[in-house]
């Protein structure tokens, strides 16, 4: 391997070398690599053009042997996968793992849709016609991937466009390329044909363009602002997205929430993985009678967790992923206090043995629903509490937001959380559940501007990876 960029079944070596840190330790370089300019990038996206058509009509059960053989490798190199992980993106040891772990579950799935019957078949209301309906592969799927789950998100994506029959590139981010490295190294070894499958690393904006202009669909997970910007560059070439973008997720706390329980799922969604999912708990709207002690609660185990370098066993919360968000979300908090937010936990930069990336798990109360701090994205391990009367008042609260990504209520009235379930806005709702936590064989997305066009993964992968064909057919002419 040279390069690190994976093109047409070559290992291919760009103009621009690069290196990652180590976010435990910044002292300590993970990988080298090297990016590819727009030529390399349209070679990728040509010989994915010219593998489709065959992978299309590669034998089903083939197909689905080869993705059956891509989870098996992960599972059996999960360890060492989820090693890299937390080098290079800071989770845990044990949530490396984990996320290695899901991505096979991700391509064992992938590889039963691919034998799963995709047909509908209609009566027509002619004599003599019958009417079938047939899902076709999109063609040529571009994915662009954040850092936050770097082996998971990708592999969602790849295993839903392969069983579909498409050809991939994929450029994951240039914080944490490793793990998409060792991925590739893997497609490679269980036998997906050269040019089926592309990895290139690349600067954003002149890569993804690229990437846009030459796809026929853009599958792309990362903030809201960067998503209307890619969505606009599609509209020029009508090229088919699936964006799933920016969360400001609410838990609501109500007075006859089971107090133990509200805590467990309120800093699990809050400060768990560093706060760095997007479906992660970043405001706390709970009602006034059971505040004080919901709040008591939530500092003292602010302060309990275990922050340190990510490959320590002791270790509970590892580092924020880069030098940029650790800054941003120092300068969050400062901006929150600046509002009138007062600190009840957390806030600051965290010690450890080695020079890392470590931030305290940071509540901010008295806060407002209109304040910045609960519209802004933080994508940290920051949350901030917001005192309300009643039911109605939190249901204003939760919505007053433009994001609509996840919610979630802890309550021990089912009445109420139905109630809450209806009047959410967002695209996913959790009762008695952390507003983080997502299942692979179901949808998951957003509302916009938290998402854009079909949800991924489950059922719905179909319409986003394939196209319906309507034909009609004259037996009787025949």
């Amino acid at each position: 391997m040279q390069g690190a960029n994976y093109i047409d079944g070559r290992w291919v070596e760009g103009a621009t070398p690069f290196t990652t840190q180590n976010p435990s330790d910044l002292d300590e370089t993970v990988g080298s690599y090297t990016k590819v300019g727009e030529a390399e990038v349209r070679e990728a996206m040509a010989a994915a053009r010219r593998a489709q058509p065959a992978w299309a009509a590669f034998n089903m059960q083939a197909r689905a042997d080869i993705l059956y053989r891509i989870a098996e490798l992960l599972k059996a190199r999960a360890p060492e996968i989820g090693k890299l992980l937390s080098r290079e993106e800071g989770k845990t040891l044990p949530e490396g793992i984990g996320e290695a772990l899901r991505a096979a579950q991700c391509f064992q799935a992938a590889a039963g849709d691919v034998i799963r019957a995709q047909g509908e078949w209609y009566n027509s209301m002619r004599d003599g016609f019958n009417v079938l309906v047939t899902r076709e592969p999109l063609g040529v799927i571009a994915a662009i991937t954040p850092w936050n789950f770097p082996i998971a998100l990708p592999s969602w994506k790849i295993a839903g466009a392969l069983a579909y029959g498409n050809a991939v590139v994929l450029k994951p981010s240039s914080f944490v390329p490793g793990c998409a490295v060792m991925l590739a190294q893997i497609i490679e070894d269980a036998g997906v044909p050269a040019g089926v499958f592309n990895l290139v690393m690349g600067d954003g904006r002149a890569t993804g363009n690229v990437m846009i202009d030459e796809a026929d669909g853009l599958t792309f997970t990362g903030g809201t602002a960067t998503g209307r910007a890619v969505l606009t560059r599609a509209a020029e070439t009508m090229t088919k997205c699936q964006l799933e973008l920016g969360g400001k997720n609410a838990l609501v706390v109500l007075d006859d929430a089971d107090l133990d329980l509200a805590v467990e799922i309120a800093s699990n969604g809050a400060w768990i993985q560093t706060g760095q999912r997007c479906t992660g708990t970043e405001r706390l709207i709970v009602t006034r009678g059971i505040h004080d002690a919901f709040v008591e609660r939530m500092a003292k185990v602010a302060g309990s967790y275990r922050v340190g370098h990510a490959l320590d066993p002791e270790t509970q919360i590892g580092p924020v992923a880069n030098v940029q968000q650790f800054n941003e979300n120092l300068q969050f908090v400062i901006d929150a206090q600046a509002e009138g937010a007062e600190l009840a936990a957390g806030g600051g930069a965290v010690e450890a043995r080695t020079r890392g990336l470590y931030m305290a798990p940071t509540l901010l109360t008295g806060t407002r629903a209109e304040w910045r701090c609960n519209q802004h994205e933080s994508f940290g391990p920051i949350a901030s509490v917001i005192k309300v009367e009643d039911l109605d008042e939190a249901i204003h609260a939760a919505n007053a937001c433009e994001y609509k990504l996840s919610s979630g209520i802890a309550t021990t009235s089912l009445k109420n959380a139905e109630r809450f379930r209806k009047a959410s806005k967002a695209g996913m709702v959790m009762v008695n559940a952390p507003t983080a936590g997502l299942e692979y064989h179901v949808p998951l997305g957003g509302r916009s501007p938290s998402g854009y066009g079909a949800r991924e993964t489950g059922s719905t992968a179909a319409e986003f990876f394939t196209e319906s064909k309507t034909s009609y057919i004259n037996h009787g002419a025949v």
